[in-house]
């Protein structure tokens, strides 16, 4: 692993893409020109982003940035997730046992369902009256 090397990783979830870049340096996770705590005020958030650097015990090694676009907070922090995982599996594709066991090698390809026309929603009816 080299000193210059970056690694470069695409991450989804839901409607959310995040672009992440990697580099050997000191654990600073930036998000959108923004340090991770100040981008996600909610800690679940913080805490899913920081998943992948915990289970492989490189907290602190590497820096992160990452431009996320599209879908809620937690969507968000689900991408840049999987981004930093696909990242983390470069850098040293011994991390890919234990990421996928944690599950966080796989998109979760959950998406909200469409409404269709005729119905209140995707699955929800209009009141049926007989008289």
């Amino acid at each position: 692993m080299g000193q210059d090397m970056i690694y470069y990783a695409t991450g989804r979830r839901k409607t959310a893409i995040a672009r992440t870049w990697m580099t050997p340096g000191t654990g600073k996770i930036i998000i959108n020109d923004k340090p991770m705590d100040e981008y996600f005020r909610v800690d679940a958030a913080r805490q899913i982003t920081a998943q992948p650097l915990e289970l492989t015990n490189t907290v602190g090694e590497f820096d992160i940035r990452a431009t996320v676009r599209g879908g809620g907070t937690v969507g968000q922090a689900g991408a840049v997730r999987h981004g930093i995982t696909q990242a983390l599996f470069q850098a040293n594709p011994e991390f890919r046992q234990v990421l996928k066991r944690a599950g966080f090698i796989k998109r979760d390809p959950r998406k909200k369902e469409r409404k269709k026309y005729g119905q209140k929603g995707a699955r929800a009816r209009f009141q049926f009256s007989k008289r």
